[in-house]
């Protein structure tokens, strides 16, 4: 289980994809990613552009220059930039489980600060509120994303999560 933040490497990764469809400088990726994100999280310059340096010195992306926007450093991949991004691709089916850990994580820790009463968090007027309406409000929207994404109505699963993991052949930390 991850102890913190979003899986490792998922910026640089989303950057190969970005730079795959066309070429970027680093606020158009930067933009990008927020949207991808919903809005919920945009890196800094300071981890875009040092990962785009990164890509450039090791042969996966190279500046081009244009014309109708010369002050902008434009970044598009190379041939083993396209190499790379196909064995990150590859390898991305084991981020699935860190993604849901952090949802998962920072939900159980939301909870935790709603219903635990080791955590005497006060609510404050017009600030989000630690409680079961918000609560219900986050997995909600949870539900409203799945349901758009995936164009279909959401169903609960009842199987347990021992019962959901042996369906889908998936292994667990305990056996």
């Amino acid at each position: 289980m991850r102890k913190s933040g979003p899986p490792k490497g998922l910026i640089a990764y989303l950057v190969l994809e970005l730079l795959e469809e066309k070429p970027r400088y680093g606020y158009e990726i930067l933009k990008e990613i927020r949207d991808i994100s919903g809005g919920h999280w945009e890196p800094s310059y300071g981890s875009v552009y040092p990962i785009l340096y990164k890509f450039e010195e090791k042969g996966w992306a190279e500046r081009i220059e244009r014309e109708d926007e010369p002050d902008r450093k434009y970044f598009e991949l190379t041939e083993s930039g396209y190499e790379e991004l196909e064995e990150r691709r590859e390898s991305s089916t084991e981020k699935a489980r860190d993604f849901a850990d952090v949802i998962l994580g920072f939900f159980h820790v939301y909870a935790a600060f709603s219903t635990d009463e080791r955590f005497e968090i006060p609510d404050v007027e017009g600030e989000w509120q630690f409680n079961e309406d918000f609560s219900r409000w986050v997995v909600e929207q949870v539900v409203r994303h799945h349901e758009h994404y995936f164009e279909t109505e959401f169903e609960r699963i009842e199987a347990t999560p021992e019962e959901f993991y042996e369906s889908h052949g998936i292994e667990t930390d305990d056996g």
